[in-house]
């Protein structure tokens, strides 16, 4: 599970952009929509509905799609933003906390790395069939600590980083910055075929 939530991908890519652009407290909104996410595709996998997710693939398709769109949108916005006349740890170009998890949630919703993980790969570790109550609570424990965990790090290590600019000039090379990854997510994300 470490290895999956480090490896870059959409979700790390996301996170790290969204602290740069933000500062660490929005990015948690966006952590706490890709743990939700990933919790979903677990009880998908646990309760034997990975047919039915494998089924829908025209859905994730369209999901994937508009993932990719809304992300880009918001890179964007990242992208266009003033800094303002005197920088402070105001939230520059952050969308609402609703927001901010629905972008979580859509990058591991549309993320195939996630499907197979959980779909896939998860049941030849764990016999799923035979998992009770308690079984379900510890490893969807786990998942959400690990996940939460190294996003986090990522997030705070990112918006340490974010402090160091302190001019009008270089936060606009940060928006910048952080605009161009959040576009290229989305980019990623909607092209996936």
């Amino acid at each position: 599970m470490m290895v999956l939530a480090a490896s870059p991908g959409p979700g790390v890519f996301a996170t790290v952009a969204r602290s740069l652009a933000s500062g660490f407290r929005p990015a948690l909104a966006v952590i706490l929509g890709i743990v939700v996410g990933d919790i979903i595709y677990l009880l998908f996998a646990i309760f034997g509905l990975s047919i039915v997710a494998r089924s829908l693939e025209q859905l994730f398709i369209f999901v994937r799609i508009a993932g990719g769109i809304y992300l880009f949108w918001l890179g964007l916005k990242i992208w266009f933003s003033k800094p303002p006349e005197k920088v402070s740890q105001q939230l520059l170009a952050s969308p609402s906390r609703p927001g901010n998890i629905l972008s979580g949630l859509v990058i591991t919703l549309s993320n195939p790395k996630v499907v197979l993980f959980y779909c896939g790969f998860l049941p030849t570790f764990i016999d799923l069939s035979v998992l009770e109550l308690p079984d379900i609570f510890l490893i969807g424990s786990v998942v959400t600590i690990v996940l939460s965990a190294v996003l986090m790090t990522y997030a705070y290590m990112a918006s340490r980083a974010r402090q160091l600019f302190s001019s009008q000039k270089a936060v606009k090379r940060l928006n910048r910055s952080a605009g161009g990854v959040m576009m290229a997510t989305g980019v990623t994300i909607a092209a996936k075929g």
